[in-house]
């Protein structure tokens, strides 16, 4: 039986931060596929057509009136969530190395893919610790472990925090029901990266299976040839979030092809 027609997700409530596009975006569709109500959040002021949420809250959730506004919605109109989803994040920090890298950007990236999380775990998690009950994803990436000096410095920083971060409150939670994890994708092949792959193809003279390419050149190639779908994605945090994981906790999972060259 294929596990998205299975609603093992019937009647639980369920946030997913960033879910308009890209692995977000997949992941609202997988939860509601298997029964979930699905929350999620974006800066659009409404929900994009072709996303499946059922309570979408437009909200930066990376400022803390924008964490705050999520917070108290969902407390009020749902009574918290069961399953908490920290998939916001990105780095808009230009090319240039470690000195191009001001204060304000530092900032900008440490709200974005740390403190969005740090902020909505704090709104929510007293509801799942009352119950007894929940789970937590942080989405990280494996850039904290392979950072791209030219460009993604703060961004690998903040969500390496991000991991620490996870791994500090799965031991602060897990004994008061509340399971807490990370999930590290490598590339994964969104509509932006398809623009990536568009531009470089463009800018370079070159066809787009070249473009592609340089950017697995560039990571230092993905053993299995190819990126991670957005969906492939959604799947690995459903089963993490599933009683089917029930003793997965404070670790981190990593969906990356075999970019990560280490065990």
């Amino acid at each position: 039986m294929n596990s998205i027609s299975v609603r093992e997700f019937e009647g639980r409530r369920v946030l997913v931060t960033g879910g308009t596009k890209g692995a977000g975006a997949a992941m609202v569709h997988r939860f509601a596929l298997a029964g979930a109500r699905v929350a999620t959040t974006a800066r659009s002021a409404v929900c994009p057509d072709g996303v499946n949420c059922e309570l979408y809250i437009p909200a930066d959730v990376a400022t803390p009136e924008g964490a705050t506004n999520v917070g108290r919605t969902l407390t009020e109109q749902w009574d918290g969530v069961d399953v908490l989803i920290h998939n916001v994040g990105g780095s808009a920090t230009p090319g240039g190395g470690f000195a191009v890298i001001t204060d304000e950007l530092w900032e900008q990236e440490l709200n974005v893919n740390l403190l969005a999380a740090v902020r909505l775990d704090r709104l929510l998690l007293p509801l799942m610790i009352e119950r007894g009950n929940g789970v937590v994803i942080h989405i990280s990436s494996i850039q904290r472990r392979l950072p791209l000096p030219a460009s993604t410095t703060a961004y690998a920083a903040a969500k390496a925090a991000l991991t620490t971060y996870s791994k500090s409150l799965s031991k602060e939670v897990g004994p008061k029901g509340v399971r807490v994890l990370s999930v590290a994708p490598g590339w994964i092949y969104t509509s932006a990266a398809e623009g990536l792959v568009k531009r470089i193809a463009d800018q370079g003279g070159v066809d787009e299976d070249a473009a592609r390419q340089q950017i697995l050149d560039s990571l230092g190639g993905i053993p299995i040839g190819r990126p991670a779908m957005p969906e492939e994605v959604a799947d690995l945090v459903a089963f993490l979030a599933s009683p089917r994981a029930a003793s997965i906790h404070g670790t981190e999972l990593v969906i990356d092809g075999g970019t990560i060259p280490t065990v």
